[in-house]
């Protein structure tokens, strides 16, 4: 089944979430020195994939530009919005913002880096679903602790896990046919950096360092691969 691996990724995180708003009653303290724990992973989980870049102009050039069009289109405002619709419909008593916060941490957390791409791709491809599994299970324990501090929207960030990586493992015959094998190699890796920058950034603001806007970067990804298409036909 060529989504298996999605949908054992998914119901890590349902389950996850679900157990962390179980344990939200812990003490504010303890609380917040979890939070900072969780940040600074996050922090060195995104330098450790920034630095897997072999062309840093690329991964520079990418999220400005990206970045550029991600605040032309307010990726970021379109996906509070879509998180504070989800808050109205299931009723949620989350702090004013914290649902909206939730569904959009946890979703960029688990949507921006290589292993949604390649285990999606192994899932289609193979039907492989280990690294999907892996993932899985990074996924949910990572959930718990979202779900603990930022509530029950991290539970809903799953839709859009299942939807990008459902979509890359349907598509990835396709994939495979379309896009050369040294090509696809290359864009996985600046990818992979370009994302680590953005993870860093969501570290930054669960910290409460600076305030950025983060989803409005997602359109880096793009340019990454228009960018790698380039040098590879030139």
């Amino acid at each position: 089944m060529v989504l298996l691996g999605t949908l054992v990724n998914g119901v890590a995180i349902i389950i996850g979430s679900l157990l962390g708003l179980i344990f939200k009653r812990i003490p504010e303290r303890v609380k917040t020195t979890v939070m900072q724990a969780i940040a600074l992973a996050v922090i060195l989980l995104g330098i450790g994939m920034g630095l897997e870049s072999e062309q840093f102009l690329i991964t520079i050039g990418s999220l400005v530009i990206g970045g550029a069009l991600g605040e032309w289109w307010r990726i970021e405002d379109h996906l509070n919005a879509f998180g504070r619709w989800i808050e109205k419909r299931v009723g949620s008593r989350d702090g004013e913002g914290l649902f909206a916060k939730g569904f959009v941490t946890a979703s960029l957390v688990y949507v921006v880096g290589a292993m949604a791409v390649l285990g999606a791709l192994d899932s289609g491809l193979r039907l492989d679903h280990s690294l999907l599994y892996t993932k899985a299970m990074l996924d949910g324990f990572s959930s718990l602790f979202f779900a603990s501090m930022l509530g029950v929207g991290v539970l809903f960030s799953v839709i859009p896990v299942v939807l990008y990586q459902g979509t890359i493992a349907l598509l990835a015959g396709l994939i495979n046919r379309v896009i050369p094998g040294p090509l696809l190699e290359m864009f996985i890796t600046e990818m992979t950096a370009a994302g680590g920058v953005m993870i860093v950034a969501i570290g930054l603001r669960l910290l409460g360092i600076v305030d950025i806007k983060v989803a409005n970067l997602l359109p880096a990804i793009l340019v990454v691969f228009v960018i790698t298409s380039l040098l590879y036909a030139f």
